[in-house]
């Protein structure tokens, strides 16, 4: 099973609707967990949000935070990284920390880090990126047409 676990509620829209597009077309199927947002110093939200985080990712599940510290695979090393963690037969749970990023206990409990680049994205539209960036790993491990990977 594959989760993403996101601090912050996507409201109706457009950015939900693509979200959901993808993560309906998705097999496994993807569960989205939302964590409420905290209110506090930056410390103090960094640290609830931390708490809430690490409490929806049980003991044994892999963890892949979304840090822009991480690493940036194309969509082919993600696609073969994502076959890799499914085939331990394990919970896949990537996590999207809020506005004040994630603490460094999330870091730490990491199995591994991914980042979209050295830009700032809002978190919300990183759920977007993620779950497309999901179903075309999925799609490139089918054999599916939906990615092209040859470049002009």
């Amino acid at each position: 099973m594959i989760r993403i676990v996101a601090v912050g509620r996507l409201k109706r829209g457009p950015e939900r609707e693509l979200f959901d597009r993808y993560v309906e077309r998705t097999r496994p199927r993807v569960d989205l967990i939302e964590i409420g947002e905290s209110r506090g110093s930056a410390l103090e939200i960094r640290r609830k949000d931390a708490a809430a985080i690490l409490a929806a990712c049980p003991e044994g599940t892999i963890v892949i935070a979304l840090d822009e510290g991480g690493n940036s695979p194309d969509s082919q090393q993600f696609s073969t990284m994502l076959d890799s963690w499914l085939a331990t037969g394990k919970q896949v749970s990537f996590v999207i920390g809020g506005a004040e990023g994630l603490e460094a206990s999330v870091i730490e409990r990491a199995d591994a880090r991914i980042s979209f680049g050295r830009m700032t994205w809002p978190h919300m539209i990183v759920r977007l990126l993620l779950a497309e960036q999901i179903y075309r790993a999925r799609a490139i491990s089918a054999g599916h047409p939906y990615h092209r990977s040859a470049r002009p």
